[in-house]
């Protein structure tokens, strides 16, 4: 079967919709423009790519950050529960004859789970009525100092 040539009427629909064609009513099919179909509509392999890998930035930066809370989290857990044995010991320290404080004292408490190592001593002040009394507590296995504590005592006279 022939195609019939295309006129203005066919392309707006119908014969009395020409004139709403000319108008400006119903819009005009460019013919200059070919129609993106099939293989030509979408994306390309290279679009593609670009948007994966600005997507895949987006989530290691987001991963890292998770990762550094986790980090951060235990960092302060373990500090505050250092703080809890110093100021433990230190309520002990401030209860105790100041004779029996004299002497160096080590021992370990639990806290959170967790044997944790503290170390007391003392030295003189500056003001020869105060004792200083310091307490430093270590996590198991460590030597570094993960919570410090310092009070004053007041010498008997």
């Amino acid at each position: 079967m022939a195609r019939r040539a295309e006129t203005p009427a066919r392309r707006c629909g119908e014969v009395r919709a020409q004139s709403r064609c000319r108008a400006g009513i119903l819009p005009r099919r460019r013919t200059d423009a070919p129609l993106r179909r099939g293989a030509d509509a979408g994306f390309s392999l290279i679009e593609m790519l670009v948007a994966l890998s600005v997507f895949a930035l987006a989530v290691l930066g987001l991963l890292n950050l998770a990762g550094e809370s986790t980090r951060t989290a235990v960092a302060i857990e373990e500090r505050v529960l250092a703080a809890v044995v110093a100021d433990n010991v230190a309520v002990e320290a401030a209860t105790l004859d100041v004779r029996s404080l004299a002497d160096e004292a080590s021992g370990s408490e639990e806290a959170g789970g967790i044997d944790w190592h503290w170390t007391r001593s003392t030295t003189p002040s500056a003001d020869p009525s105060l004792l200083r009394v310091d307490i430093r507590v270590s996590p198991p296995g460590e030597s570094r100092v993960a919570a410090e504590v310092a009070l004053f005592r007041s010498l008997p006279r």
